[in-house]
């Protein structure tokens, strides 16, 4: 199944966060997914979702100063509590939101530091927030970035989700796979949708190299659409592109594949 949503985090950006849900229903969207929504009251973002008529798919657990390059607390020791209370806040968001998932950022290993008691940290906090998610009736999800791009990032290749899943052992537990990071970090991007359905609770795209929309890259988007369409996968697929313009004008690849 292939259904369609807009991550108004990189789309739509010309509005205010609160005009983007209905500017996502105007150009044909029935879903939006935001990276970090905390910069607005969650029910003024509800009633802006429910006055536009389109649903929220997903949101990112807050992923502590990202001006200052931090991409994620999970896997940072000694932020604990800091983690904790950023569950609890996504909780309510996703509450208030009806969405249904949650994307859990891993963070950077800290200059200096070993990898290891990064890893142990990173395992215990999800092992938590998996529960607590689940108590709530949402699902968590743990999204891998690609070394290039990221090169501290602690979570960078798909086995590494594969070690982090087996050492976690919660049931609500996710792969969010996004095609791009995939290929970035030399994986075969196509057989690992294939390979790891199973597991994976939201799939986001956009161009390689670049991050551009479909098209301004090398992808073969035609194959990915199709193979989209046939399998059992029901979620949605989350445009997470950098439109490079006004977002409308970069939407021809619709028609186009």
């Amino acid at each position: 199944m292939l259904r369609l949503s807009a991550n108004i985090s990189t789309l739509f950006t010309e509005w205010p966060l609160l005009a983007r849900p209905a500017a996502a229903a105007a150009a044909g969207f029935g879903a939006v997914e935001i990276q970090f929504p905390y910069e607005v009251p969650a029910q003024d973002l509800a009633a802006a979702l429910g006055d536009a008529g389109v649903a929220c798919v997903l949101i990112n657990i807050p992923a502590g100063n990202l001006e200052a390059g931090e991409l994620g607390l999970a896997g940072l020791p000694g932020r604990e509590r800091e983690f904790a209370a950023a569950v609890d806040l996504a909780i309510h968001y996703a509450t208030l939101l009806d969405c249904p998932r949650v994307n859990c950022l891993a963070g950077h290993t800290p200059a200096g530091a070993a990898r290891d008691p990064c890893w142990q940290t990173l395992v215990s906090n999800v092992r938590t927030a998996a529960q607590h998610l689940a108590e709530g009736g949402l699902q968590l999800l743990v999204e891998p970035l690609n070394p290039a791009d990221f090169p501290r990032f602690l979570l960078s290749r798909c086995e590494e989700f594969d070690a982090l899943r087996g050492a976690v052992d919660h049931p609500n537990l996710a792969l969010q796979y996004d095609i791009y990071h995939r290929r970035a970090a030399g994986e075969d991007w196509l057989e690992g949708l294939t390979k790891r359905l199973p597991h994976i609770g939201h799939v986001q795209f956009s161009d390689y190299p670049g991050r551009g929309a479909p098209g301004s890259g090398t992808l073969d988007f035609t194959a990915f659409f199709a193979l989209m369409k046939r399998l059992p996968y029901r979620g949605w697929t989350g445009c997470e592109y950098r439109p490079g313009g006004a977002t409308t004008d970069s939407l021809a690849w619709r028609e186009r594949l």
